[in-house]
């Protein structure tokens, strides 16, 4: 998942696919009616924004505890991007193949930080780390 120490948060695969979301919201959001640009709108990407914000923030705490609680409010916003996902589908703001491929990005993401924080939480245990890395998680999908 981590790529190495020294490029920083971007070359975390979950930091890279909590990204990728927030372009697609931004891309969707930006069909959204005028009238939803203080509403929903702006709500739906500041919690999209989050959630990779706060991974990169994360990423860049020395303690353990300031690293995972970086991570929980990502998973906060995580939720609060399902909700969104669910009542522009039900406002018909988009279609259902569109929310449906906003949800599986969303919940991969989900999955990678679940991943992601656990490896941070087994390796702080450990006296050697990177003995409990798997080599999966050191490369980026471009590697």
């Amino acid at each position: 998942m981590e790529k190495s120490s020294s490029c920083g948060f971007e070359g975390l695969v979950v930091w890279q696919k909590a990204h990728q979301f927030v372009l697609d919201v931004y891309k969707k959001t930006k069909l959204y009616p005028k009238e939803e640009l203080f509403g929903l709108t702006s709500q739906y990407r500041r919690a999209a924004v989050s959630i990779a914000a706060n991974i990169a923030e994360g990423y860049g705490k020395k303690g353990l505890n300031d690293k995972l609680r970086f991570y929980n409010i990502s998973e906060g916003s995580i939720n609060e991007c399902r909700y969104y996902i669910i009542l522009s589908r039900d406002l018909e703001y988009v279609n259902v193949a569109d929310s449906e491929s906003l949800y599986t990005e969303l919940t991969t993401v989900q999955k990678l930080l679940f991943s992601y924080s656990q490896t941070i939480k087994r390796n702080s245990l450990s006296p050697n780390p990177q003995l409990q890395t798997p080599n999966s998680q050191l490369q980026t999908p471009n590697s």
